[in-house]
This record gives C-alpha cells, sequence and structure tokens, in this order.
C-alpha cells in the first residue's frame, strides 16, 4: 500500500509536537508539509516550533509555510491565558529546543494546501489539530478543495461530551466557528476526531520516562516537554490521570480508522452568538436526509492506540 501524503496543519502546543513525532514515524506517511496555524500560540511561534521540532526529528526536508494569523472575523489573535498555562509561554512546555536555521517558507499555506488538493487528490490526506481557518480560506479561494482532498481528519469538536472552553465548544471550534461551520458543510470525506474520544487516551510520566531512558537528546527534550502538560493536566484538574493524546489520536485515525468507531453525520456548527451554544458541533437537520459526507469518531480501543503510540514514540526518539 503506497504512502498517504499528510500535510499537518498545526498550532503548535505540546501535543501537537507528538502528532508531528508520530507522523515522522509512521512507516504509511509521507509527510509533505506543515501550515502554521494560529491557536496554542501566534503563528509566528508555533511556525518556529514546527521548523526547530523538524530538525530536533532529523526530518528538516519537511517545508513549513505560515497560515492564517486570525479568525476569519477578527482582525488579530491573542493566545488565551489558559493555552499558555497548558502548553507553556513559548508553546511547547518552555523546553528549550534548539533553534533551527530553517526559514519558512514564502508560499502562503493556504496555497500550499489548494495546490497539493490539485496535484495529490485522493491520495492527500489533510490534518488540522487548530483551528479550521486555512481550510475555509482554501475553499472560499478553490472550492474545488472540498471534493479534491482524499481525507480530512480534524482533532476538534465535541458530540457526545462537553466542550473544554464551553460546555458546548472545544477548544479549537471555539477559535474560528465560522470557519468550521464552512469546512462541516463544504469538506467531504470529513472525519472529526473531538474530546469524545480523545480524552480517552491518557499519557502518565511512565510512558515519558521510558522517553527519557533512551538516552537521546530528543527524548529528553520531548519528555520535559510532556512533563509540562501532564503537569498542567494534574495542577488544573482537567485529568490527574494523565494528559489526553488529542492531536496524536487524530493522525492515528486518518492512517488507521480502525482505533475508532464512527458515526456517519452530517454536521453543523452554531454560530449565532445569542443561543448560548455558539461553536458547537452538532447534526445538522437540514442535512439528516443528504448523502453522508462526515463522520464523528465516539468510541476509541484507548488501550491499543495508546500502546501503538508508545511504541512509535519510542522508535521515533530513539
Amino acid at each position: 500500500m503506497p504512502k498517504v501524503k499528510m500535510i499537518l496543519d498545526l498550532d503548535t502546543g505540546v501535543d501537537d509536537a507528538l502528532a508531528l513525532a508520530y507522523a515522522v514515524g509512521h512507516e504509511d506517511i509521507d509527510l509533505i508539509g506543515i501550515i502554521a496555524s494560529y491557536g496554542n500560540n501566534l503563528t509566528s511561534v508555533t511556525a518556529q516550533n514546527s521548523l526547530d521540532l523538524l530538525d530536533l526529528l532529523g526530518q528538516n526536508d519537511v517545508p513549513v509555510f505560515y497560515g492564517a494569523t486570525h479568525s476569519t472575523t477578527t482582525d488579530d489573535f491573542t493566545v488565551m491565558e489558559v493555552s499558555k498555562t497548558i502548553h507553556g509561554q513559548n508553546g511547547v512546555g518552555d523546553v528549550l529546543v534548539p533553534k533551527s536555521k530553517r526559514a519558512v517558507s514564502e508560499q502562503s499555506g493556504v496555497d500550499f494546501l489548494i495546490e497539493a488538493a490539485h496535484k495529490y487528490q485522493d491520495e492527500l490526506v489533510y490534518l488540522p489539530t487548530g483551528p479550521l481557518t486555512n481550510l475555509a480560506l482554501a475553499l472560499e479561494k478553490d472550492p474545488e478543495v472540498g471534493k479534491l482532498i482524499g481525507q480530512t481528519t480534524l482533532m476538534g469538536g465535541a458530540l457526545t461530551v462537553p466542550g473544554n472552553v464551553t460546555p458546548f465548544t472545544e477548544a479549537n471550534i471555539n477559535q474560528d466557528p465560522e470557519a468550521a461551520d464552512i469546512v462541516f458543510h463544504q469538506q467531504d470525506k470529513l472525519t472529526m476526531v473531538g474530546l469524545d474520544v480523545t480524552l480517552r487516551t491518557l499519557l502518565t510520566k511512565q510512558h515519558t520516562a521510558e522517553w527519557r531512558n533512551l538516552g537521546t537528546t530528543q527524548g529528553k527534550l520531548y519528555a520535559d516537554i510532556m512533563d509540562y502538560y501532564i503537569d498542567a493536566y494534574y495542577n488544573l484538574d482537567i485529568d490527574k490521570r494523565g494528559a489526553a493524546l488529542h492531536d496524536p489520536l487524530a493522525v492515528a485515525v486518518a492512517v488507521q480508522p480502525g482505533y475508532v468507531d464512527t458515526m456517519p453525520l452530517n454536521m453543523k456548527v452554531t454560530t449565532d452568538k445569542k443561543t448560548g451554544d455558539y461553536g458547537r458541533t452538532i447534526g445538522d437537520t437540514d442535512q439528516l436526509l443528504d448523502p453522508c459526507h462526515s463522520q464523528a469518531a465516539i468510541l476509541v480501543d484507548q488501550e491499543r492506540f495508546v500502546s501503538d503510540f508508545q511504541n512509535m514514540m519510542k522508535k521515533v526518539l530513539a
């Protein structure tokens, strides 16, 4: 089976860093580029984080592109204080990763995505782990993208559990609900990997100790980054058992869908700020009788995934 061509769209914080490492190590993935987005930090910071981590992992041939710097309905972006607490001021647990000497590509991330969609079509997997602004902008510029991309698997949303920003809204969707609604309506072959499943996949300091014991620079730095995240989960009372593998699970599901059970459902994102559920991901009653173009992950084989993830990380970080 040929490798899929994958584009990661990252707002590179801690779990994005894990997703990047997982994609680098997976034998079925050819990582052709990373689009930097806002969310866990500013786009300029997330782009640099991606470059630094790629170099740390020996992947200095993978280009990084600038994506959107703010949502489709705002003129600027301010990082949420809770994001700084969870991911650190620098996005990667305040760990100092050696700075890459490479520069961000001059081509825009949106244009790179459109170009790749036309070039690779069914071979292309697009995987956003932050806001869906870049894909919405690509759809606005070239609506064909909605049908060209082979698979779009996003980390975001919450269907059967509460959100983590409001009782209804998950953080990535919350950054740009209007863009997310465009994507949910216009993007075919869409899978939502949301809090329903990612909150069940927990990593602990027992796992990161194994990374540290590899005796490599990348093993130590990644352990430091993840330990910060685990501590933040504990101190904020998000989960005292460990920290969720949000973004890596989405990468895994994109190439090994058997990790999750999904429900076919055409969805929408609520965009009326007056109703109290702004940014909610939910089934769209107007599309209930239409052919289904999207799925929501609702159950996960967490033991198998966490075990496979740990094995992958030990391989990548060795």
